[in-house]
């Protein structure tokens, strides 16, 4: 199958073309007839499946195909938790889209209102984090009652992350007619009311979200926590990988460990909630660009992270659940590159590694130095 196959806009697949896309993933197999027959979809899969462009082609193609009265206002609102998921789902939009003349704007805290506000007059796709687009309509700068089309990305998260009671405000916003896309890793029930809620007579597409990527070797060093920076020091050093990410589980805990190597010589950055977005995106682009190769980020502050040059992720806290695992490894073993997660375990964290072993169907080799 190739992305001829939907019968795509030839604007739209010079978009495709350009990104280097050639094959459609399973979740963009699934999604993308659905999305363009104006189902309501409920979409189960994790980063690094393609799920962005599952939902950005369809909807470009419907814009294209659709209203042709040349409104500026925006039809599409796509809701995403993290400034960083946000800025790379524009981004993708973008992209794919140079060619159809169809324009994206992010709307995200951190940076001026004035842009964000005049981007609903030029912008048929907006894409936004909560809290700001709250802001925005609060004080009555902005207006959602063109909008056709919404997308929840990565819904668990932001219901993870507190935004339900600002869903609830959008929502009250929004058209009751028109078409609803929500995209989740997990299914907790929380999110199973949320779907309830919002879509209408909707179509459910999968992608496993526990199974290991084939490309990637497990491993684990047994520890114990007053020596795990020292080992990690220690892999890193013998190690030959090209860019690093360094998961833990506190956000004082990644800027003091960033902070810890960068003073013994490695080139590390950090990525935590209380950056400014201008800090934010210096640290993203320098980890992308390779000017880092050592990224330590919580796993709220790593949403976003979209690099093909991660060789490894590194587990310096191990998480708490099977799903939070694979959505760490998954940024790794991408672009038939293969990849290496490793994991630094304490006599704590055995439980953890039992469920991965037993939920993933994947034995996670013991290592030691």
């Amino acid at each position: 199958m190739t992305f001829s196959t939907f019968s795509l806009d030839r604007r739209i697949l010079a978009g495709v073309r350009d990104c280097g896309y050639e094959t459609p993933t399973p979740i963009q197999e699934q999604a993308i007839p659905l999305v363009l027959k104006g189902h309501d979809v409920m979409g189960l899969a994790q980063t690094g499946t393609g799920k962005t462009a599952a939902f950005a082609l369809p909807i470009l193609q419907r814009l294209l195909t659709g209203n042709k009265s040349g409104r500026a206002l925006p039809s599409v609102l796509v809701l995403a938790p993290t400034r960083e998921l946000a800025l790379q789902i524009d981004e993708n939009f973008n992209q794919l889209g140079r060619h159809t003349g169809i324009r994206c704007g992010a709307v995200i805290g951190g940076v001026g209102m004035n842009p964000q506000i005049k981007a609903f007059s030029h912008c048929r796709v907006i894409v936004a984090c909560p809290g700001r687009l709250v802001r925005l309509l609060n004080n009555g700068s902005v207006s959602l009652t063109h909008i056709d089309t919404l997308v929840l990305d990565e819904a668990d998260r932001m219901l993870d992350m507190g935004f339900m009671p600002d869903i609830k405000r959008i929502l009250a916003k929004l058209p009751a007619r028109r078409q609803n896309l929500l995209f989740s890793a997990t299914m907790p029930q929380d999110i199973r009311k949320l779907a309830e809620n919002i879509l209408n007579d909707p179509k459910t597409v999968q992608v496993a979200n526990t199974q290991p990527v084939e490309s990637v070797e497990h491993s684990f060093y047994a520890t114990e926590n007053n020596r795990k920076s020292e080992l990690l020091t220690k892999l890193l050093d013998r190690a030959e990988h090209q860019s690093v990410l360094v998961f833990t589980k506190t956000k004082h805990k990644a800027k003091n460990l960033a902070r810890k190597l960068a003073g013994s010589g490695y080139n590390a950055t950090f990525l935590q909630g209380n950056m400014s977005q201008n800090q934010r995106q210096r640290a993203l682009d320098g980890f992308r660009d390779g000017s880092y190769d050592i990224m330590v980020a919580t796993d709220i502050a790593a949403r976003g992270i979209d690099c093909e040059r991660i060789s490894h992720v590194i587990n310096f806290d191990m998480p708490d659940t099977v799903e939070t695992y694979t959505h760490r490894i998954g940024r790794t073993g991408r672009a038939g590159r293969s990849g290496h997660a490793v994991s630094l375990v304490t006599g704590e964290d055995k439980t953890q590694v039992r469920d991965i072993e037993r939920v993933m169907r994947v034995k996670l080799t013991r290592q030691t130095l």
